[in-house]
């Protein structure tokens, strides 16, 4: 099972991916302002791909968003195309 927790400051945050323990990704973000963040990169680690790990940061990024009423910027290249892919988590952009 993938768990993810969630790191933020007045500047940037993080969604940080586990699972049984170990890291197994990571999704960073910039504020932009009050209302706007922007996801600048998302990694996850070798051993952990194609397991829907980014994926699963990403929704957990769009719940953020909605619980808090924020809208998403995709910088990242995996963040744009999966928003790109998902019509169901583009209601925060």
């Amino acid at each position: 099972m993938i768990e993810v927790k969630q790191n933020n400051d007045e500047k940037h945050g993080s969604f940080q991916a586990s699972i049984d323990g170990k890291k197994a990704g990571l999704m960073t973000y910039t504020w932009a302002g009050e209302e706007r963040f922007i996801i600048d990169h998302t990694e996850v680690e070798e051993e952990f791909n194609g397991k829907a790990v980014g994926k699963e940061m990403l929704v957990k990024a769009v719940e953020f968003a909605r619980e808090n009423n924020k809208k998403i910027i995709p910088l990242c290249p995996f963040a744009k195309a999966t928003f790109q892919k998902n019509e169901d988590l583009q209601d925060v952009l």
